[in-house]
């Protein structure tokens, strides 16, 4: 009996194939099977064609009908042999047969042998897969369930599916089949880190090969010798004359492979950018934050007992990854100003690897994003994209979860209106219960050492209810108060921006029922004070999705002004000395005022006395450097103290 036959769900089938392939198969009359005694079956249809699948997966079968690859013929085969266990039913117009019920065996990819995947892949590819683990890399990995019974794994460049228990010729990857082959191996292996270290675990991330290769260098010496004249000059004193060493900076982490410090040393380039050109996008808390990153980065992979190297500095595997026929539900689009520049990011849902991809482009000029909606991107508009549902053989995805649409004579791109039905989204990206979410966002890697994933918090929230509206006129920020079917709540921020001035009063006439019936919230989720904050870009209201920083400005709306927006006290003091030490990277350690350090004391009292001993010690020792220490021991009391702030920040 083939029990891989037998094992392929219609969801697997579409996986391999494609939806309207499975459900055209499933209206073909049915063939008259036969096996052969090594397994493989030969189906004759009525019209002709005879499919013929051999053990080893679909890449093997064969029909006569011409067809190049898999066609109807072939899964109508399937379809028919898993109705052989049961008496022969006849078949529905528009549904697909159910499989032959069975219960699931307990398996693990893990078992998956190097000879097995040897024959399956080619010694070449296992001897590329070898080579990606001797650098190291980081996986996650999801365990099948009873609502989800295929076990995936989570890598940099790819995400593959064991849709058969035990059988590599069923394996699913969202890689143009043969491209990235060794991805299989590299799955398997994961696996098998989880299984000994994790038995039983439904998700977890691993770090595969590799060495840490404590007390060696990090490669970041020069990226930290930048951080460090940036610290000690400040943004306010720098002139242009730094651009060649952020350029040879740049270079030298790109030739590395150090993918997420050269992302830090690009926001870093952006955030001098921005001040010099005078552009509200300047933030010093950000400027100090990638400060911070770069130097945490290094401690994480120099210290005794360091992190592997890759899941910190970054994959060395390709930049770039080609996919198979993708389909990508649109969840809204962010604007952004920078400069003389808007830059427009459209986040796209995989369901099949079950993440969120960025799609972005940028264009100079000063259009704000009602005017953007209308530019074209590949064969659609931005709006069209941005509220639309994508089926393309085009795409291409990047380690960092980017995905661009390629252009040619042979490239094909669909994009479809989409109703805003949010509901079908894989769990990991679907948020019924805020608590859980919750629960999720405290159990994250520290931020400044994470991986520089797009979209890797962007998330759609159900919505049961909004509890209140309001808006603060001081930051022109519009804050909602929504709740789950539980009774959690949630906050929706946005704040005003030139780039998008529809923004805030297309969000209020969502939020507040003019649009329609609020479903569902896409965004970026995160925590502040203790709670659940969603910086929205996508709502499904009614039967559309709304993308509020397309939208014209405008709005009859009025808003309940915030009465009073004072953060509580632990909060306040935290989020105060971030801002105070944060002045040190604006200014420039050379340059403070000499009110400094009475600042920096009665901030390390105001902690004492609300509890947050170390973080006050930290502060402390900062304050005593300046006083007695030497430039690079303030530099490094900085880093503590900035470090340990923007984690309280984040645990808060």
């Amino acid at each position: 009996m083939r029990t891989d036959l037998l094992g392929l769900t219609a969801d697997s089938l579409a996986a391999l194939t494609n939806r309207g392939l499975v459900k055209r198969a499933g209206k073909e009359a049915a063939p008259e099977l036969r096996t052969d005694p090594d397994g493989t079956v030969h189906g004759s249809f009525s019209d002709g064609p005879t499919a013929t699948l051999p053990p080893g997966g679909l890449d093997l079968a064969r029909c006569t009908c011409g067809s190049l690859g898999v066609c109807r013929h072939v899964i109508g085969v399937i379809l028919a042999y898993q109705r052989l266990p049961a008496e022969a039913a006849p078949i529905e117009a528009d549904t697909v047969p159910v499989e032959a019920a069975a219960e699931p065996v307990p398996w693990s990819p893990g078992q998956v042998t190097d000879d097995e995947l040897t024959a399956r892949i080619g010694a070449r590819l296992m001897a590329a897969a070898r080579r990606t683990e001797r650098t190291g890399f980081t996986a996650r990995i999801r365990r099948a369930t009873s609502t989800d019974p295929v076990p995936q794994v989570e890598l940099a460049t790819a995400t593959v599916r064991f849709l058969v228990p035990g059988d590599l010729g069923f394996v699913h990857t969202d890689t143009v089949a043969g491209s990235r082959d060794d991805v299989i191996a590299l799955a398997v292996w994961a696996f098998r880190i989880a299984d000994e270290l994790h038995p039983g675990v439904p998700e977890v991330r691993v770090d595969v090969g590799g060495e840490a290769e404590a007390g060696a260098g990090s490669g970041l010496e020069r990226a930290l010798g930048l951080a460090g004249t940036v610290l000690r000059e400040g943004a306010a004193h720098l002139g242009q004359g730094l651009e060649a060493t952020i350029a040879d900076v740049r270079r030298h982490l790109d030739a590395a492979g150090l993918r997420w410090p050269l992302l830090a040393v690009g926001d870093l380039a952006e955030q001098l950018t921005s001040y010099r050109d005078r552009s509200s996008h300047y933030r010093p808390e950000l400027l100090a934050s990638h400060l911070a990153e770069l130097h945490a980065r290094h401690r994480a992979v120099t210290r005794p007992d360091a992190t592997l190297r890759s899941s910190v500095l970054g994959t060395t595997e390709a930049a770039e990854t080609p996919l198979r026929r993708a389909r990508l539900e649109s969840l809204g689009c962010r604007i952004r100003g920078l400069g003389d520049q808007r830059i427009a990011e459209v986040y796209l849902a995989h369901s099949d690897s079950a993440m969120v991809l960025v799609l972005r482009r940028q264009w100079d000029g000063d259009d704000d994003g009602a005017a953007l909606a209308r530019r074209r991107i590949a064969t659609s508009t931005l709006a069209a994209l941005a509220t639309g549902n994508v089926v393309t053989e085009s795409a291409v995805r990047s380690a960092s979860r980017t995905v661009r649409l390629a252009t040619g004579r042979i490239s094909t791109t669909m994009v479809s209106p989409s109703r805003g039905d949010w509901g079908g989204l894989p769990p990991s990206l679907l948020v019924t219960d805020i608590a859980a979410l919750s629960r999720e966002l405290d159990t994250l890697t520290l931020r400044p050492i994470r991986p520089r994933v797009e979209a890797e918090l962007v998330r759609v929230v159900a919505v049961a209810r909004v509890e209140a509206v309001t808006y603060a006129p001081g930051d022109q920020r519009l804050d909602a108060v929504i709740a789950d079917e539980a009774g959690n709540t949630a906050t929706v921020r946005a704040t005003h921006t030139g780039a998008a001035p529809g923004r805030l009063d297309s969000l209020a006439a969502a939020l507040t029922g003019e649009e329609g019936e609020l479903r569902f919230v896409s965004g970026v989720v995160g925590r502040t004070g203790g709670g659940v904050v969603i910086e929205p870009v996508g709502l499904a209201v009614g039967g559309r999705v709304v993308v509020p920083d397309l939208q014209p400005a405008g709005g009859s709306g009025r808003l309940m002004v915030a009465e009073d927006d004072r953060h509580e006290p632990l909060t306040a003091a935290l989020i105060d000395t971030r801002g105070l030490l944060a002045e040190a990277a604006h200014h420039g350690l050379s340059h403070l005022p000499p009110t400094y350090d009475d600042r920096l004391a009665a901030a390390a009292q105001r902690l004492t006395v609300l509890g947050l001993h170390r973080v006050a010690k930290a502060v402390t020792a900062f304050a005593a450097a300046r006083t007695h220490g030497s430039d690079e021991a303030v530099e490094q009391a900085w880093i503590d103290a900035y470090l340990r702030l923007e984690v309280a920040l984040d645990l808060n």
